[in-house]
């Protein structure tokens, strides 16, 4: 008779790490019935009180699912046995709005439901709603990641795309992960909004002859004194730099973009003419923009049993 009951409880085992598994969209309506609510009014009292972290907050989103997948890997702080992802040179200058919006989210669902909700499934939402808050596309989201239990600097040198790189080393990078030339055009254009700090640009603005004279000359100025001051720092898009449109794309052939790795895109004819569609056709760049995002959120999730949920976002329990 035991062997029977043995199967049975191994089938019900099975089928419960089969739903746990599962990303859906309404994954939080039972187990966390106010998680919506929360996260929008998290969100919109720290958007409305720092008007930058929709853009911190985008591009922590980024680094933290294009390197290993969206699993909050990020979020996690370095201890005196482990240097985390966050502490690797690319990450040192991820906006600390960012993180303390993920803080913020945690605390509140903590208190309505504990031990329910991920830290990656918090940023993943959060990404959304302020790209949606600042203008740009709305697009739905799957739940019920978890968090993984790793999370290491060594790890992120050479697979997340620098400025710096070549176009052919970021598209490179960009084809590992299963993404292709337009959907990479696409994602750049996340640049829209948000800025970067004079020292990822300034070797570039005194001989590179793809800056605008007038618009080098400027940046010369802004960025003067960034040796003194490593925080100077400019907008990606000068002409509307807290809306997100397509503006960035019209920059490009301008001669208008910020970092080398922009005026790549425009240069580089295997992205060049992604560049010129998005810049005539803010509809298509918010499709394609959507699309993407709704894949690169469902990158390399870490479900059921091969993550957690973490107490608390920036330690592993």
């Amino acid at each position: 008779m035991a062997k029977p009951f043995l199967i049975l409880l191994i089938s019900f085992s099975f089928l419960a790490f089969l739903s746990e598994s599962k990303l859906s969209y309404n994954y939080y309506d039972k187990s966390c019935p106010r998680f919506a609510q929360i996260m929008q009014e998290t969100i919109t009292n720290k958007q409305i009180t720092s008007p930058t972290t929709a853009a911190g907050t985008l591009r922590l989103f980024f680094h933290d699912c294009i390197l290993n997948g969206c699993d909050a890997s990020i979020l996690v702080s370095s201890t005196p046995f482990n240097s985390a992802e966050r502490d690797a040179d690319i990450n040192l200058s991820l906006p600390g709005d960012a993180f303390d919006l993920v803080t913020r989210a945690k605390t509140a669902l903590e208190l309505s439901c504990p031990n329910t909700v991920s830290c990656a499934d918090i940023l993943a939402v959060a990404t959304r709603d302020l790209v949606t808050m600042v203008g740009g596309p709305y697009y739905n989201v799957l739940l019920g990641r978890k968090d993984y239990r790793t999370s290491k600097s060594s790890y992120v040198d050479g697979n997340l795309p620098k400025p710096t790189m070549s176009m052919s080393q970021i598209i490179n990078i960009f084809a590992s992960k299963g993404f292709s030339i337009q959907e990479m055009v696409a994602l750049s254009g996340a640049h829209t909004i948000g800025f970067s700090h004079c020292n990822e640009f300034t070797s570039y603005i005194y001989n590179d002859t793809h800056y605008n004279p007038r618009f080098a000359q400027g940046l010369q100025r802004a960025c003067a004194d960034y040796h003194k001051n490593p925080a100077l720092s400019v907008f990606n898009d000068i002409m509307t730099p807290n809306k997100f449109d397509n503006m960035y794309f019209q920059n490009l052939p301008r001669g208008l973009g910020l970092l080398e790795s922009d005026h790549g895109l425009y240069n580089d004819p295997r992205a060049r003419p992604f560049v010129e569609m998005y810049a005539k056709d803010q509809n298509k760049f918010f499709q394609d923009f959507a699309r993407a995002m709704q894949k690169l959120s469902v990158y390399g999730v870490k479900t059921g049993r091969r993550g957690e949920i973490r107490r608390r976002c920036d330690a592993i329990n």
